[in-house]
């Protein structure tokens, strides 16, 4: 009696998942050299209209204004792939831009102590969104979200109708919100240090890249052992000092503050963040692309008015450009979730 054996299938390699990663990011960097040309173009284009655009104000304008937007998308990217959102960002930046500044009313701190402070009160008010998050398991969103009419209320209490003036800052504080280097603003030279720092973390550190991980899959995560509440929870505090920060620069950039500062900052962090190839839905996306999409949002802005047209189209490109990038990136996920599968059922039929 003979018998034939069986020659067992060969396992699911290792290499599918790795290969689909390798793609995306593959896509990822592709989309952040898209962006950084679709910005060129549009200065070469505003230019060929407004031929003082290309001015060094008006380059220093644009460099300046997406440091502030580009630095809390810094930390909106860390909470948003972990599949959540943080919305009192702007609030955030009210909050802290107005003490820091009454404290220099009162002559209460130096100079870098309102650095120091403006991140420490951004620090709390993330720390508090993240164990809200984690520890209540309240959606991100409606936590947030009240946490922004919180903040606005307790602004609007402590402001009172009083205005911080450019009379009342240090003129050392100011000076790093309009000196520049070699014509780069000293503003946007902080906040590109903090962004290399940040994505090259994300990009080498275990315990950034476990919170792309947790945004591809919360419950494997779980499984894996990876400290899934640990990491937002850090994300969020991130966020919030990094939103802090982001007051004590707004003070130094524009020297006043009312209980306005910081509004509508949430809207276009995020939509910076998603046109910059951040997934809403968690689990992919850079630092370096959303910084990339504060600039390219600050340009559009500057470059409508460059060209005398209304700014009310400010809001309505910037909002077609984030249902675009939200439905380009869903395509992408279904995309490459379908060829992963396929690829696995094709070596487990081997």
């Amino acid at each position: 009696m003979t018998t034939t054996e069986t020659a067992p299938k060969a396992p699911v390699p290792a290499l599918t998942q790795a290969t689909a990663a390798g793609r995306l990011d593959a896509l990822l960097r592709a989309r952040e050299i898209g962006l950084a040309l679709a910005i060129v173009v549009l200065i070469a284009l505003t230019t060929a209209k407004n031929t003082h655009f290309l001015s060094a104000d008006s380059i220093q304008q644009i460099l300046n204004g997406g440091a502030l937007i580009g630095l809390m998308a810094v930390g909106e990217t860390l909470v948003i792939v972990t599949r959540n959102v943080d919305l009192s960002i702007g609030s955030t930046l009210g909050l802290s831009a107005y003490i820091v500044g009454d404290l220099f009313v009162h002559d209460a701190i130096d100079i870098w102590m309102g650095f120091v402070v403006g991140i420490a009160i951004g620090a709390v008010i993330g720390l508090i969104n993240g164990l809200i998050t984690v520890v209540f398991r309240v959606p991100s969103l409606v936590v947030t979200l009240a946490m922004l009419y919180a903040i606005r209320g307790i602004d609007g209490v402590i402001v009172d109708g009083k205005q911080i003036n450019a009379s009342s800052i240090p003129g050392g504080y100011t000076a790093i919100g309009y000196q520049t280097v070699l014509g780069v603003p000293w503003l946007f030279i902080v906040v590109a240090i903090i962004v290399a720092i940040a994505g090259y973390a994300m990009r080498t550190f275990r315990s950034s890249r476990e919170l792309y991980a947790i945004g591809s899959s919360p419950q494997a995560a779980t499984l894996a052992g990876i400290p899934a509440a640990r990491r937002v929870l850090v994300a969020f505090l991130i966020s919030g000092a990094l939103a802090g920060l982001a007051g004590a620069l707004f003070l130094a950039e524009y020297a006043q503050v009312n209980n306005n500062s910081g509004t509508g900052y949430e809207l276009t962090v995020v939509s910076a963040v998603v046109v910059g190839g951040v997934a809403i839905f968690g689990g992919s996306g850079t630092v370096f692309g959303a910084a990339l999409g504060a600039l390219l949002l600050n340009t559009i802005n500057l470059a409508l008015v460059a060209a005398r047209i209304s700014a009310s189209w400010n809001q309505a490109i910037a909002g077609a450009l984030l249902l675009a990038a939200i439905a380009f990136d869903r395509w992408l996920s279904q995309r490459v979730t379908r060829k992963l599968r396929k690829t696995e059922g094709a070596h487990r039929d081997i």
